[in-house]
């Protein structure tokens, strides 16, 4: 009933610049927050920001001063601008909802397919 569409990953040189968008169609009864993870090779997939629905965020200590997590309501959309990219930063960066689709009683997890970032050296 749910779909996460993630868009906006690439190459970049550090120092660099990208910005993810992240849109959740479907069948969508509310959206308890939704945040960006992300995951490199070998490593365990991590939180890289998070926004609920009030505008409350949370990021991760490593990216606190580079990155924003921001979204638009109407569009259930939301972004991660990344600025000042490091090498660091190279990894699969995910979409997440928390989101309570038609028909259900309960929020759950819903995950985008992933979109490359590399940040090169």
């Amino acid at each position: 009933q749910v779909q996460l569409v993630e868009s906006g990953g690439g190459l970049v040189q550090a120092g660099g610049s990208l910005r993810l968008s992240c849109a959740a169609s479907g069948r969508i009864s509310s959206i308890n927050a939704m945040g960006w993870y992300r995951q490199a090779p070998g490593k365990q997939r991590e939180l890289v920001a998070e926004v609920a629905t009030s505008g409350l965020t949370n990021y991760a200590d490593s990216v606190k001063d580079r990155f924003t997590i921001s979204k638009d309501n109407a569009k259930n959309t939301v972004y991660l601008q990344m600025n000042s990219l490091k090498p660091e930063d190279t990894a699969v960066y995910y979409c997440n909802g928390k989101i309570r689709a038609a028909g259900r009683s309960q929020y759950q997890d819903y995950w985008g397919q992933g979109t490359q970032v590399t940040v090169s050296s």
